[in-house]
């Protein structure tokens, strides 16, 4: 339970279904704002809990969130790549824990507030990821790092409802925090202030260096490779007749490689710590369908396993915009998430000089 009106609404539709609910809340950080495992969304979960009449305990998990998700955050943007925390936090921290959690209250299932689904197909022994029903506020991309183990004992409750109903059911039931409004931002981050999260805890990696065009031509000065990402147009410098873009950052060198908008774009890139979710792992190439971001709408691709264990090659039909190192590359049939991994390497349509 987060204290937002999502694991709220889920706790109590899990009750009305007969089911013996606990509520847990993770202390992660020790920030007081009203985001996610903050110290007043702790206050709105006890508050719920008290109404719903279930038990309710706080899990002191900062220790686990700060090695696997803060340090995760910082090492990915100090090696130039663009990080997913919320992906990290389920699958090493939230899943994990619930897991362990769940055989010491001798419980059947864990239950969270995400827009998904899990079902289990017969046919191939699997229980399979699904889109939640809400296609707006789906949340199967960030789920698609978890394990069989961990699916098999999920249950999501929200998943055959839209926002508005949930919205309105814990409305009409008076859950304490109906009218609560929803962050987007990283619950650890400070108004959403990453610069200035990341040079308080990684102070060495906000060196200057050069701005460059693929030729090599220099154009400018940057003051850190954390403070930029693919697709990026802000701070880049102006007297150009056409806006450039960050086409590429090469830690090595300490430089930010730019470029007109369409080399901005790319067909193929490799994906590393592939977990196939859904189905067992593929031995030849696949036709899917694969999002490179969180907002990004499926695009049409190949994916072609490699030998390197874990790892593939995804070749898309039309170039996509901004693929990012570091985002998580997620597969889908139709409606089922079928396996997903980590952007490692973008290759490009130019060769820099």
């Amino acid at each position: 339970m987060s204290g937002g009106v999502d694991s709220s609404t889920a706790a109590y539709l899990l009750l009305k279904e007969g089911y013996e609910v606990i509520g847990l809340t993770m202390k992660l950080w020790e920030g007081k704002e009203g985001r996610c495992c903050s110290v007043n969304s702790i206050e709105d979960a006890k508050r719920v809990a008290q109404k719903l009449s279930i038990p309710f305990y706080v899990l002191n998990l900062k220790e686990e969130f700060e090695k696997e998700v803060i340090e995760y955050f910082c090492n990915e943007y100090t090696n130039g790549r663009t990080p997913n925390p919320c992906i990290v936090c389920n699958e090493k921290v939230k899943f994990k824990v619930l897991l362990k959690k769940k055989e010491e209250f001798e419980a059947s299932f864990i239950a969270t507030g995400h827009y998904a689904k899990v079902k289990y197909n017969p046919v191939i022994r699997r229980y399979c990821l699904k889109k939640g029903e809400d296609l707006q506020k789906d949340q199967s991309y960030m789920l698609f790092s978890l394990s069989q183990d961990q699916l098999s004992h999920t249950i999501f409750p929200l998943g055959e409802l839209t926002k508005e109903e949930v919205r309105s059911l814990a409305t009409s039931v008076k859950l304490p925090v109906y009218s609560k409004t929803e962050s987007q931002d990283i619950c650890f981050v400070s108004q959403n202030n990453y610069n200035e999260f990341l040079k308080k805890r990684r102070p060495s990696a906000f060196k200057p260096g050069l701005i460059v065009t693929k030729e090599k031509k220099i154009i400018g000065t940057h003051s850190g490779i954390p403070l930029y990402t693919i697709g990026q147009r802000k701070g880049l410098g102006g007297g150009k007749k056409r806006p450039l873009y960050v086409i590429e950052i090469d830690k090595t060198q300490n430089i930010i490689v730019v470029g007109e908008r369409e080399e901005a774009y790319a067909k193929s890139m490799e994906v590393a710590e592939v977990n196939w979710v859904s189905i067992p792992e593929p031995k030849t190439s696949i036709h899917c369908k694969v999002k490179v971001r969180y907002q990004h709408k499926e695009a049409e691709a190949i994916i072609v396993p490699l030998q390197e264990k874990k790892r593939c090659r995804v070749d898309f039909l039309e170039p996509q915009w901004a693929i990012t190192p570091g985002q998580a590359a997620v597969f889908y049939e139709g409606d089922t998430v079928i396996g997903g991994g980590w952007i490692d390497k973008v290759i490009k349509n130019y060769q820099r000089s």
